[in-house]
């Protein structure tokens, strides 16, 4: 699966995606297990009030399934303007 970072989000992790192989069920078990990699994930994902995510282009929450799921995407709150 591809996971992407905006703004912010990429500037903690440090690159605009990766593809990982993931045992995780849901979003939420993705951040966990994306924070246990490193500590610059750790700091990406340390207030997920902070954060939203999109699962396969579509706007989702963090308990979402990812089974069959090809991209999942964090990214801060936009604000129109």
């Amino acid at each position: 699966m591809d996971v992407l970072y905006f703004a912010w989000v990429r500037e903690r992790v440090g690159r605009p995606k990766d593809r990982i192989e993931t045992g995780a069920a849901t979003v939420r078990e993705l951040v966990n297990e994306l924070t246990q990699k490193e500590e610059r994930y750790a700091a990406a994902f340390a207030d997920l009030d902070a954060l939203r995510v999109a699962v396969d282009q579509e706007l989702s929450d963090f308990d979402a399934p990812l089974e069959n799921v090809r991209e999942v995407a964090f990214f801060p709150p936009m604000t129109g303007g």
